[in-house]
């Protein structure tokens, strides 16, 4: 059963926030836009998690809802020219309907079929996309605006500001899912992922659940995109195509597959590697293919996993030295009781 307010997964959840909402402030320009970048990893991954996590639908496609959610307020605003506020729930609304038409596409796969065929929905986005003109084709289609929020005092061009806002949107996804998967609903897909057969036998049918967990991370995919498209203010192709997807379940899995934070985590860890290694050598592909041979090796849990297995190694260090510490006490009465005495009378008279 998923606990939005674990103890450790609350913990991992604020020392992100906090260290997030700490590095907009106070990190130069190049910083900031890091930050920004995890943060959109980080709400993708998420999203992910939603379907790889629990119902157990690993998808390979995931960067289609990411490209569909960027283009549509991308051609919303700077093609039809709709201001910013009337695009954006629009374009989070298109990444659902994809996710919906991608569930019903796939309702019956499973396993390794489900895979492909996500993967196959994305390249087919990625191959549209490349071949109309319209949409710039190979080039993409820059001028994607920022809302104006300075009726809120907000100032989105700021780095500062816009990192702090995707930081806390961030925070504000991670939330509303967690609750979302502490509900019934999120038991039913936990179960599914677990034993469909079992569910079907209960009376259940998985196949709206399944279609209702993809319609809502395509939604929340699409959210990504529209703030990738703020954030670099261009769109590309390449947000569809599979290494995209890839990336994205890699931060997936790293950080910890079905904690939802762990996602989170990884996008983070990911993004650092990137730009941390990339500055000494362009390779940073490989550090990041061992860092995930390492993770599959210590369990295949993650990091997030990784911090579980050391919190449950302390609860029985703890519990072993308690039960020592009673056991010594106990015989240190034992060893005491037959030289009790009542008081004035001597000990060789205590019979």
């Amino acid at each position: 059963m998923f606990r939005l307010f674990d103890p450790l997964r609350t913990t991992v959840a604020l020392a992100l926030l906090i260290a997030g909402l700490w590095w907009a402030r106070t990190g130069d320009y190049f910083g900031r836009e890091i930050l920004a970048e995890m943060a959109v990893f980080a709400i993708a991954a998420m999203s992910l998690d939603l379907l790889a996590g629990f119902p157990r639908l690993v998808s390979m496609g995931h960067g289609l809802f990411v490209g569909i959610g960027a283009y549509a307020y991308t051609v919303a605003t700077v093609l039809a020219g709709w201001p910013p506020a009337v695009a954006f729930p629009l374009a989070v609304a298109a990444g659902a309907g994809a996710g919906l038409l991608v569930g019903l596409a796939t309702v019956r796969a499973r396993d390794i079929f489900y895979i492909m065929a996500t993967l196959a929905f994305g390249q087919m986005g990625y191959v549209w996309v490349v071949r109309s003109g319209e949409l710039g084709g190979d080039d993409g289609l820059a001028g994607a605006p920022r809302p104006d929020l300075s009726a809120l005092g907000l100032d989105l061009s700021d780095s500062a500001t816009f990192a702090t806002l995707l930081v806390s949107v961030a925070a504000l996804v991670y939330l509303l899912l967690g609750r979302l998967l502490a509900s019934g609903f999120g038991r039913t897909l936990l179960a599914i992922g677990q034993n469909e057969r079992r569910v079907r036998a209960l009376g259940i049918a998985p196949g709206p659940y399944k279609v209702a967990a993809t319609t809502l991370s395509g939604a929340v995919a699409g959210l990504a995109g529209v703030l990738a498209a703020m954030h670099s203010m261009y769109v590309s192709p390449e947000l569809f195509h599979w290494t995209w997807s890839g990336e994205a379940l890699i931060m997936t899995i790293l950080g910890g597959i079905g904690s939802l934070v762990g996602p989170a985590l990884g996008a983070a860890a990911v993004v650092w590697l990137k730009y941390a290694v990339s500055a000494w050598t362009e390779h940073w592909g490989l550090f990041l293919g061992l860092f995930l041979i390492l993770a599959v090796w210590t369990g295949g849990q993650g990091l997030y996993g990784y911090l579980e297995r050391l919190r449950r190694w302390s609860a029985t260090v703890r519990d072993a030295r308690g039960r020592e510490h009673a056991g010594g006490d106990r015989a240190h009465q034992a060893v005491r009781g037959p030289h009790r005495h009542r008081p004035g009378v001597a000990p060789g008279d205590a019979g």
